[in-house]
């Protein structure tokens, strides 16, 4: 893609985070999910680094080398046309100049938007000095390659267990999200949070979009845009659902000897048509 390719899809991804409506965004693994979501109709598409790192036979959390992971967003960005952000951990570098080479590296893969956690491990925060430096190390390299990427700021306080009360957690994800904001990022993701009262008083007082990680049990995207959310994404979540549908259908198979339950919603060929071939292929393995 060419960078003035890139660039209009960064304008793209930055209008849609205008408030005016939720931005629902489902968490690709591979080249094939994205375009199974880009054929539903989603208007961008970002990624999973759980699911990412597993479908490459790795563990989550920055165990999956920079090059992979960079390869695997670079075939997503290849085989959709919408705006790609890439869930780009920590960073993957020890020091904000090392942030800012690798979010060099994952602009060169044509995202436009990444996503930048302050937890360590998802056992401690990182101090919030140095989580900043890293987000405006990775502004900086943005700017100098052009592209207007959104910088999505996890705050990992509803993770990490350290005691702390729910005011304590709020309080505490304000600090972080306004010096996140002053650093360069664009959007903050109060990661786990899920409590109604909670998310509406960080979007009042938040000024600038809020992601909302989806999951089970949380107010439908209805209620979560009437509570102020600007952006909800699904996380691991699809990647779960799709290995667990895999890992009970090859239980049944297992345990019963039968092939009945190996039909499937979506087939051979409608998955085969949402990528341009040559020829007619009509097998597979």
């Amino acid at each position: 893609m060419n960078t003035q390719a890139q660039v209009q899809r960064a304008q793209r991804f930055r209008a849609l985070h205008d408030r005016s409506r939720v931005l629902l965004l489902p968490n690709a693994w591979d080249a094939g999910s994205a375009r199974v979501f880009e054929d539903l109709g989603f208007d961008a598409i970002a990624t999973t680094s759980g699911g990412m790192a597993w479908s490459l036979g790795y563990a989550d959390g920055e165990h999956m080398p920079l090059s992979e992971a960079v390869a695997a967003i670079r075939r997503i960005v290849r085989v959709t046309s919408l705006p790609v952000s890439a869930d780009f951990e920590a960073g993957y570098g020890e020091s904000p100049e090392a942030v800012a080479a690798s979010v060099r590296t994952v602009i060169a893969a044509g995202v436009v938007g990444i996503n930048l956690e302050d937890g360590i491990r998802h056992e401690t925060l990182r101090d919030i000095d140095d989580a900043a430096r890293r987000i405006a190390a990775a502004r900086e390299a943005a700017r100098e390659a052009g592209v207007p990427i959104i910088i999505n700021a996890r705050v990992d306080t509803w993770i990490v267990d350290g005691g702390a009360g729910e005011t304590e957690r709020i309080n505490e994800t304000l600090r972080r999200a306004r010096a996140y904001l002053a650093a360069g990022a664009d959007c903050i993701y109060p990661i786990a949070l899920g409590k109604p009262d909670a998310i509406a008083r960080l979007c009042a007082e938040i000024d600038a979009p809020v992601n909302i990680g989806a999951r089970a049990g949380l107010p439908d995207l209805a209620e979560l845009g009437r509570l102020g959310v600007a952006r909800v994404s699904t996380a691991t979540r699809l990647a779960t659902l799709a290995l667990s549908a895999a890992r009970e259908a090859a239980q049944r198979l297992r345990s019963s000897g039968r092939f009945d339950g190996l039909d499937a919603a979506l087939g051979y060929e409608a998955i085969q048509g949402l990528f341009p071939h040559p020829g007619n292929a009509t097998g597979g393995t």
